[in-house]
C-alpha cells in the first residue's frame, strides 16, 4: 500500500517535473519570420505564373481545336495574367491584414503594460 509520505513525495516529484518541462520549452526562433515572408513571396509568384500558364493552355487548346491563328492564345494569356495579378493582390492584402492585426495586438499589449 502507498502511504501518505509516498503520495506527498510523488506529488512533489510531479511538480518538479512540470516545472522542469516548462523551463525547458524553447521560444520560437525569429528566423522563421524571414523564411515565412520568402514563402509568401514564392506563393505569390507561383500564383501569377500559374495564371499565365493556364491561360496559355486554354488559349492554345482553343486555337488548335478551332484552327484559328493565335487569337485565343493571346486573349487567354492576357486573361490569365489578369487573374494571376488579381490573386496575387488578394494574397498581398491577406498578408497586410495579418501584419496589421499583429501590430495592433502588440500596440494594445504595450498600452496595457
Amino acid at each position: 500500500m502507498i502511504d501518505d509520505d509516498q503520495k506527498q513525495r510523488m506529488a512533489q516529484l510531479e511538480e518538479k517535473l512540470a516545472a522542469a518541462k516548462k523551463a525547458h520549452e524553447e521560444p520560437e526562433p525569429r528566423a522563421d519570420e524571414h523564411y515565412s515572408m520568402a514563402n509568401q513571396a514564392w506563393r505569390m509568384v507561383t500564383e501569377l505564373v500559374a495564371g499565365l500558364v493556364i491561360g496559355l493552355g486554354i488559349g492554345y487548346g482553343l486555337d488548335v481545336l478551332l484552327g484559328t491563328t493565335p487569337i485565343f492564345m493571346v486573349l487567354f494569356i492576357l486573361l490569365g495574367l489578369a487573374a494571376g495579378v488579381n490573386v496575387m493582390l488578394r494574397s498581398a492584402r491577406e498578408i497586410q491584414d495579418k501584419q496589421m492585426a499583429e501590430a495592433e495586438k502588440s500596440v494594445d499589449a504595450d498600452k496595457d503594460a
